[in-house]
């Protein structure tokens, strides 16, 4: 195994990540760091927690470092809470010696265009906010030389593929281009035809499969019944859950029964204020908020240690999805509980996730007329 120490990085990159404690690279940043390095495009498929982010990042920071003062890298993703984690990272790589710009919708606009204005390098973005600012003639990108799209899979589900188009249009031809995702589906390989040039292809994620920490475990149960289990499971067991719901209306449901309840809970979806958000993930890391009810769309950038159980309330679209969501839990060495609530109807559905993925969670059955809600099921029932 290859450390970090064996890339072609200055002096000071191997300082920082040695100080932070980064000594050997995962599987996608040993195999796109080196030729991200030497500005060959990449086309990555990787999930959530694989350290992609330190895959583009470092060479990012290490090609700013080198270049004239007028070179920008703009790194674009799908929501706030992923861009502000990006941002972060890139502080504590660089201790704020590369000027940065956060660029999203729910903030202030006139510090970001003042970050922007006096010569931030780094930028990174959400597609609607940036759009908005070029449209309006704000700001101009002339400068970016390195472009990250990170997350690209989310950013089209999200309907950003418009934006994406007019944004690529408006930044120099002539420039590096580093392509993330989560799979690589037709819609993704228009992408890369479209914006990167002859890329490195490297595929981390050629098995999409939970975590084996995750302990999955399905409950048959009627729609009606779903919030009466979820509270049957929070009695029964210790440890943060996260909740994930389809809509920013059910998720504010499930939270304020749950709030009724006793249980101290936060929503968090698109349609809270951006210090609505960071309030209910700084409560929910901190212990001060024992469940977070969240919709998909939010939740591929939350990040949160020690998250004990996963509970899907409402059945996701689609088998990556479960895997994004089941994700939250079982991090690193740590293991977790993932709870899926299935009605009669959405049987077939669940199935079909199952065959997907080539998992056999644990099956029970709600006894609506029981004090205790779930009974054990055979298996090979």
């Amino acid at each position: 195994m290859k450390t970090f120490s064996e890339f072609k990085l200055s002096a000071s990159m191997r300082k920082q990540l040695a100080s932070a404690n980064f000594v050997y690279p995962t599987p996608v940043q040993e195999e796109a760091i080196p030729p991200a390095l030497e500005g060959r495009d990449v086309l990555a498929t990787a999930q959530t927690g694989t350290g992609k982010t330190l895959s583009f990042l470092i060479p990012l920071i290490e090609q700013l470092a080198t270049a004239s003062m007028d070179t920008r890298a703009l790194v674009m993703l799908p929501t706030r809470e992923l861009a502000m984690q990006v941002l972060e990272a890139c502080h504590n790589l660089t201790h704020g010696q590369v000027k940065t710009a956060l660029v999203c919708g729910g903030l202030a606009e006139g510090p970001q265009l003042n970050e922007i204005r006096r010569g931030a390098r780094f930028i990174v973005a959400t597609p609607g906010r940036l759009e908005d600012y070029l449209s309006r003639k704000l700001v101009k990108l002339n400068g970016v030389k390195m472009l990250v799209l990170d997350e690209v899979d989310r950013m089209l589900d999200m309907g950003f593929k418009p934006a994406i188009q007019r944004i690529a249009a408006m930044l120099p031809a002539d420039r590096q281009t580093l392509c993330y995702s989560a799979t690589l589906s037709p819609a993704i390989r228009e992408v890369a035809s479209l914006y990167l040039k002859n890329p490195v292809r490297i595929d981390i994620s050629s098995e999409l499969k939970p975590s084996p920490n995750v302990k999955l475990q399905t409950f048959e149960v009627p729609a009606d019944k779903k919030q009466e289990l979820l509270e049957h499971l929070l009695e029964t067991n210790k440890g943060s859950f996260m909740v994930f719901v389809r809509t920013k209306h059910g998720a504010d449901r499930v939270a304020k029964r749950l709030s009724r309840a006793g249980y101290a809970a936060a929503p968090i979806h698109g349609d809270r204020t951006q210090s609505q958000r960071n309030s209910a993930l700084r409560g929910f890391a901190e212990g001060r908020h024992r469940v977070l009810v969240a919709t998909d769309v939010v939740a591929r950038g939350i990040d949160v240690a020690d998250v004990g159980h996963v509970v899907n309330f409402d059945l996701p679209r689609e088998a990556e999805d479960f895997v994004h969501r089941v994700g939250r839990t079982g991090r690193a060495s740590s293991h977790g509980v993932a709870s899926t609530f299935a009605a009669p109807d959405e049987a077939h559905a669940l199935r079909k996730i199952e065959r997907t993925l080539a998992v056999t969670p644990r099956k029970y059955r709600v006894r609506p007329n029981n004090h205790q809600p779930a009974q054990r099921v055979s298996l090979s029932a």
